[in-house]
Formats: structure tokens, C-alpha cells, sequence
């Protein structure tokens, strides 16, 4: 890996083209390195894994809503929709846009964490409609898919967005820009000027993380996506882009970052090296924040141990969960959010308060993508006292571990620390999640599978499951006619459509 110096340059200094960050992405995009059989495996599991989360979205509002409007755009050869089969096809932007949708819903797929946070199976659907709608085959969509997790997961490690309260998703666009342009074999002056204008357009605010968090949450994955998509299409019709956009006077970093006296360190991938950034990523075994997926498993044991103990709910005096700034500051009381107490909060805010997920999975035992925020689960009276005795605090060395870049110091754990109210404690502490590569259980394709099974159960044909199953298995042999089956088709009569009253523009 080559780390690469990343500042501001005015325009009395302007910083050659070739020396300019969105290049030397561009140029790691147009290197046409092989892909290696351990980054091809784990694409295969990114793609089920992807799968399973969308099938179990499949007829949520937000989900149903960006169908109905990919439907109103359909285009022969175009892409495929998750929910129908490969007779169905829209414009590859509005598959990025529905797709993306269905898979960022229920919060449930693969993440990574550093400097930024980001989810990069984001990248699967964007990069998969336009290598359907443009014919290209399973070896030239792993080509596409090691880019856009590669170039994803080197700008999360080296730009922090959220510092400044900047949307992760601005990581999303050009990576994804890259990887359709590695798998369009586009030359690095055309990768250059999209992911030029794939940033320019993606950056927002991270408010849709914040208070009442909406179903945008669900969208701004999936917009970046489909923006990504037109900016390749300007970029392959010679149009450019706003330049140098991480370096410019006017630039993202000197204006929505750390400004003209900012310097980043961002590695990439040298001439000719693999791109195996896919490998540092981790799913998620549970549907909620990845932060908690760790305090889930440690609430799980914790939760047996009080039962041992004889201490009934109504014992505990208070629990403290000693965590990283970003636990505390985003999911935890530091982020000084009232609606993260709130038993008639939505999903997507539920789902960012740890309090309420650690009461869950301690009573529960179990953590269920639908059970565990249902209205009657979160207004239950029990889990609502024990709720609002939960609170987090920073400790600088679950931050430490949190920002590490040894991978077997990095965890996004914390410890919990539970008081009865006759002053008798129980504590324990869990670094990573057992799914995690480092974890109690470390996930291999039969726990990808397993998901997928588990998540499509009751929504999808099983032979339609084993169909899906058995052809992603075989990405890196499939024929451009082949690829346009990677999607799971429901049974006629299961899949919601958009309401009457509730129709939009399109």
C-alpha cells in the first residue's frame, strides 16, 4: 500500500492532475490487477449476505416506495428489481436506487469502521444494475465489486467525515463510480472525472442520523448509489467534473472538512497489488447498529447471569456500558437524544440507542430483526424502566482500541457494568462480536447461507431460494445472460405495491 498526503491546494498552487487523490483513485481503479480467491469468496458472501437483508426489507414502506418508483422507469435489458424476477427490468440507476433501498433498510448488512464509518455492500447494487444492463459477466462484476470496496474502505480510513458532521455516504459515491468504471474497463481520465463528480454530489449532512431519524436513513445509501451511476454515465459522454474536488481551494476538504490547513493520509493500492480491502470488512449477525452487535452478544451471557444470580429486572439499580467516543457520542446517552428513550420511536431510531437494544437482549435472550422492534416489544412496561436505567460514558482506551489499525487491537466493544439495588455488581466486558473474524464464531459461507435461509423463510420459495443459492456460488463462471438472475424472485401475490393514495410523481 502507498499512504498517500491529502491538502488543500489554492489555486495559486494548483495541484497537477496527477497528483490529485480522485486520479490516483481512478488510476487503482483502472488497474487491472487479478483478483485474488479469497477476495472473489468473500464478494460471493457480500452478495448472498446483501440477499438475505433486502428479501427480509422486501415489503417495508420505504422499501415498496423506491420500487414503485424504479417500476415507473422500466427499460428493455435494463436491471433487475429485488422481489421480482429477470423478465422485470428498469434503468440501471433506478435498480441502484430500489435495490440499495431494500438492502440498507433493516441496518443488517456488512460495515466497516476507522477513521469513518461506512456499510460497503453499498456498493453491490449500484455496481450490479449497470453490469446487467450493460451485459457484463460474473468475473467482470468481481473485478467492479474488489474496486468499490477497496477504494471505500482506504477513504474510511483515512477521511473522517463525520467530525464534521458529514454524511458517510460521501465515501459511497466515488467509490462506487470507481468500481463501475474498473468493471467498464474505462480508461483513468474517465474513472477520474466520475468520482470527481460522484463526491461532489453525494456530500450531506448526517442529521439523517440524528433525532427522528427517518426512513432517509434507508434512502441516502442507495441515492449515493444512484448518483454515482449518472455521474460514470456524464463522465463516459465527456463531461467533467469540479476539479480538484478533495484539494480545491472551494473544495469538500476546505470547506465541509478540516479546511485549508488539513493534511489526510489515505492508502491505496501500489501499481499492480491485489485489492483486498473486502477482507478487512465484517457483517452483522444481528439487524442493528454494528456498534452494539458485540454488547448484543455480552447482553445475551449477562442476561443468563442475572437469572443466576436470583436478581429479578426490578433489582437493577443501573447499568453502565463503558464504550468508545463514537458508541457514547452516536447510539449512546452522549448523543444527548431524547427520542433514543423513547418507546414510540421508530425503528431506525431504536436501532441507534444502545440503551434500548442492551434492555432488549438482555431480557429477550435473542435478537430478532422484526420481533425485537416491534411496537409491543419496546412499549412493554418492564423494558421501559429498565431502559432508563442505561447510560454510556467514554473510556479513552475503547476509543483507543476503536481507532486502531491493528487488526488485533481494533474492536468496537465495550464493558457493562450492572448494580442491583442491594449494592451487589455483575460485570464483563466484550471486544468484538462473535461473528467478527477475531470473534467467539467467525462467519464462513455456511453462516451466509444460513442467513439468507433464515431471512427469506416464509417470503421465498425454497426452490427459488436454491436457485439464487446455486447461481452466486458460480459468479466467477457466469455469462452475462447468467448474471441477470442474481435477483430473488417472490411469490406472485407476496410482494406489496405502493398504494393508490399514496402514488408520487412518477
Amino acid at each position: 500500500m502507498i499512504t498517500h498526503s491529502v491538502r488543500v491546494h489554492p489555486e495559486s498552487d494548483r495541484l497537477a492532475k496527477t497528483d490529485q487523490l480522485a486520479w490516483k483513485i481512478a488510476s487503482v481503479a483502472a488497474d487491472k490487477v487479478a483478483v485474488q480467491p479469497e477476495v472473489v469468496d468473500m464478494i460471493i458472501n457480500r452478495i448472498i449476505d446483501n440477499a438475505s437483508v433486502a428479501i427480509a426489507a422486501i415489503n417495508r414502506h420505504p422499501v415498496a416506495s423506491a420500487r414503485a418508483m424504479a417500476l415507473a422507469h422500466p427499460r428493455t435489458n435494463g436491471a433487475t428489481v429485488m422481489g421480482l424476477g429477470p423478465d422485470v427490468r428498469v434503468h440501471a440507476e433506478w435498480a441502484a436506487w430500489a435495490n440499495g433501498t431494500a438492502v440498507r433498510e433493516l441496518d443488517y448488512h456488512d460495515t466497516f469502521l476507522a477513521a469513518e464509518y461506512s456499510h460497503p455492500g453499498d456498493n453491490i447494487p449500484p455496481i450490479l444494475a449497470v453490469a446487467q444492463q450493460l451485459g457484463k459477466n460474473g468475473a467482470d462484476l468481481i473485478r467492479g465489486l474488489a474496486t468499490g470496496y477497496e477504494i471505500q474502505v482506504d477513504l474510511v480510513k483515512g477521511i473522517s467525515l463525520h467530525a464534521h458532521k458529514i454524511d458517510h455516504v460521501a465515501h459511497l459515491g466515488p467509490s462506487a463510480a470507481a468500481g463501475i468504471g474498473t468493471m467498464l474497463g474505462l480508461d483513468t481520465d474517465t474513472i477520474y472525472q466520475s468520482v470527481q463528480q460522484a463526491l461532489h454530489v453525494t456530500t450531506a449532512t448526517r442529521q439523517s442520523r440524528k433525532g427522528e431519524i427517518s426512513s432517509w436513513k434507508a434512502y441516502a445509501p442507495s441515492h449515493a448509489g444512484k448518483l454515482a451511476v449518472e455521474a460514470v454515465d456524464r463522465a463516459m459522454r465527456g463531461e467533467g467534473a469540479p476539479s480538484p474536488i478533495y484539494e480545491g481551494e472551494d473544495s469538500v476538504i476546505a470547506w465541509m472538512l478540516d479546511g485549508p490547513k488539513a493534511e489526510y493520509h489515505v492508502p491505496l493500492p501500489a501499481p499492480g497489488e491485489a485489492k483486498r480491502a473486502i477482507l478487512d470488512t465484517y457483517t452483522k449477525e444481528h439487524s442493528a447498529e454494528y456498534q452494539s452487535q458485540a454488547l448484543i452478544d455480552l447482553a445475551f451471557d449477562m442476561g443468563k447471569a442475572v437469572k443466576a444470580s436470583g436478581h429479578g429486572w426490578d433489582d437493577v439499580a443501573s447499568i453502565l456500558i463503558s464504550t468508545s467516543h463514537h458508541t457514547h457520542y452516536v447510539i449512546g446517552t452522549g448523543s444527548n437524544d431524547p427520542q433514543k428513550f423513547d418507546p414510540t420511536a421508530s425503528r431506525e431510531t431504536l436501532d441507534h440507542s444502545i440503551m434500548y437494544i442492551v434492555a432488549v437482549a438482555l431480557q429477550d435472550g435473542e435478537w430478532h430483526h422484526v420481533r425485537s422492534y416491534a411496537p409491543e416489544r419496546a412499549q412493554r412496561p418492564d423494558t421501559v424502566a429498565l431502559w432508563n436505567k442505561i447510560s454510556t460514558v467514554e473510556d479513552k482506551a475503547w476509543t483507543a482500541r476503536y481507532h486502531s489499525i491493528d487488526p488485533n487491537v481494533k474492536a468496537f466493544g465495550g464493558k457493562v457494568e450492572i448494580t442491583f439495588t442491594d449494592g451487589t455488581k455483575i460485570a464483563d466486558e466484550r471486544a468484538v462480536a462473535n461473528a467478527h473474524p477475531l470473534g467467539a464464531t467467525p462467519w464462513t459461507r455456511p453462516n451466509y447461507v444460513r442467513k439468507f435461509k433464515i431471512l427469506a423463510d416464509g417470503i421465498v420459495d425454497p426452490a427459488e431460494q436454491e436457485r439464487f443459492l446455486s447461481l452466486v456460488q458460480r459468479l466467477p463462471d457466469l455469462t452475462a445472460e447468467e448474471l441477470t438472475g442474481l435477483t430473488v424472485k417472490l411469490p406472485e401475490g407476496k410482494l406489496v405495491s405502493a398504494t393508490a393514495d399514496q402514488k408520487g410523481i412518477f
